[in-house]
């Protein structure tokens, strides 16, 4: 009995190993094209509106959700639900933190990153670039902390909005590739959020 189940785990573990290490790749293409172009067109809008020296539109959360929407299509992570609430929902918090503990970054980035999980967490928003965008709002540079609540709208809003865009674009034309995975995602008005039981 124990050396079937033994066989049966090992089986298993290497059909999971060897799916998960196919070369697939006109998925590597799609994911390559999708990611360029959604950062390269985030940065092409950081070097119109902003100086070299100032990479404001440009946040480094939006490298880990590109990882996400470009390369995970099928995560409950990277839909648009999580990924436009994710951000938004964590740059709040990361703004409002900072306001209320401006001058202990320790204790403003670890409320800003936890209070942030938990929001996610209660919204069923979870998107784990959205801590980065909550501990930027505490770390940044000071042009970022001097932003304030233009930080939510420009750069977190408008970039996840041109992320966002760009998958849902890039994945369109991949045959072989569903996102968002609900067709419907934007239609908040048809859901019902109340059963009775």
């Amino acid at each position: 009995m124990l050396r079937k189940r033994i066989k049966r785990n090992a089986r298993l573990v290497r059909y999971v190993v060897y799916k998960e290490t196919l070369i697939d790749f006109k998925d590597h293409f799609w994911t390559f094209l999708g990611s360029f172009l959604g950062i390269g067109i985030i940065g092409l809008l950081n070097d119109q509106k902003f100086t070299d020296s100032d990479s404001l539109f440009l946040i480094g959360s939006f490298g880990a959700s590109s990882v996400l929407i470009y390369g995970i299509v099928n995560s409950p992570l990277a839909q648009p639900r999580n990924l436009i609430g994710g951000h938004v929902i964590c740059a709040l918090v990361g703004v409002t933190v900072h306001k209320i503990i401006p001058d202990h970054i320790w204790l403003s980035s670890a409320f800003a990153v936890s209070i942030s999980i938990v929001l996610m967490q209660v919204t069923k928003t979870l998107h784990p670039p959205g801590g980065a965008t909550a501990l930027i709002a505490n770390i940044g540079s000071e042009k970022i902390k001097a932003l304030g609540y233009m930080y939510v709208l420009n750069p977190v809003l408008s970039g996840v909005l041109v992320l966002l865009f760009v998958a849902v674009m890039v994945n369109r034309f991949a045959a072989h590739r569903k996102y968002p995975a609900n067709r419907n995602w934007y239609k908040v008005w048809e859901r019902k959020y109340f059963t009775r039981i």
